[in-house]
């Protein structure tokens, strides 16, 4: 009896050392969280999500106001932020930032300007800390002509480089798509290749800026979610190949379809099709490649998926 009486006494101290800890550690967790909010004054607050993104990632910013604001604007390495505001939150202003997956390891700063209805100006600065990510090595091999193109194909491939720096370049200024991103094909899983430095034919190229779905040719690929067709075409590297404009400079790439199923300035939902996998251009095999630009930055698809706006 005295045996379990000791026990029955030890049970709460158990109890209450486990509590403490979590305690603690909740109050870490919310330490933690307090590292990425910062206060601008007036009840506005900066907020950014995650707090320390990696290269190739996309941070949610988002602004907080205790009443409506008249203007905001917000600038990360010379590229303005685009906002909108949530219909059931009208005091609640989000943006996507991109962060280019060559952009180098480092704190960078955000500037974020508003104004209060009462017209006062307010600034808000916070560094966004990027960290390193250690990508692979693709060493793939490819016709010569892809490697050693013609002048003609060189010129044309150049082109078209512009032409999508370009169109990567602008923003509607709409938001055009609705909850959650989803896949652009069902049932295949993702090769895990953004970022990794490519070889061709023993020749270093520039790293993979999308990621590949190695599907059959003539698996379905869809829209990953509502936008407009800013591209509708065969291009040099990517072959047929869609490019849907989200806004806000949001842009989705759907390279080396065997066929293209929509054009130019149609407008498409989350799962509506595109076109089929294929393998023109510069491939190896039939795959789908997928690739996202947030503000120009070449960002990972998948963390667009995981995103939750």
């Amino acid at each position: 009896m005295a045996g379990t009486k000791r026990f029955n006494i030890g049970v709460p101290r158990v109890w209450a050392k486990c509590v403490l800890f979590l305690a603690g550690f909740a109050l870490l967790l919310m330490a933690g969280e307090a590292e990425d909010s910062h206060p601008c004054g007036n009840g506005v607050k900066l907020r950014l999500s995650p707090a320390k993104p990696s290269q190739g990632s996309v941070v949610l910013v988002e602004v907080r106001s205790a009443s409506p604001l008249a203007d905001l604007k917000a600038e990360w390495l010379g590229q303005p932020l685009h906002f909108w505001r949530e219909s059931n939150a009208q005091n609640i202003h989000r943006a996507l930032l991109g962060v280019d997956l060559e952009r180098p390891a480092g704190a960078f700063p955000l500037a974020l300007t508003t104004q209060l209805e009462s017209g006062e100006r307010l600034t808000c600065s916070a560094l966004v800390s990027v960290q390193a990510v250690r990508f692979g090595v693709e060493k793939l091999h490819v016709g010569r002509q892809f490697v050693e193109p013609s002048p003609e194909d060189a010129e044309r491939a150049k082109r078209e480089t512009q032409r999508l720096r370009e169109l990567f370049a602008g923003a509607t200024a709409e938001r055009l798509w609705h909850g959650r991103f989803r896949l652009p094909v069902d049932g295949v899983q993702a090769a895990g290749n953004f970022g990794r430095r490519r070889f061709l034919n023993g020749q270093p190229r520039s790293p993979h800026s999308g990621v590949d779905f190695p599907a059959p040719a003539g698996t379905l690929v869809h829209a990953t979610q509502r936008g407009r067709v800013a591209l509708a075409e065969e291009l040099f590297f990517s072959g047929n190949t869609v490019v849907i404009d989200h806004g806000l400079g949001l842009y989705t790439l759907y390279g080396h379809l065997e066929s293209i199923a929509v054009g130019v300035g149609d407008t498409v939902e989350a799962g509506d099709p595109l076109g089929r996998v294929g393998a023109t251009g510069r491939v190896t095999s039939a795959h789908l490649h997928w690739a996202v630009h947030v503000n120009e930055a070449r960002v990972d698809p998948l963390e667009l998926v995981k995103f939750a706006p």
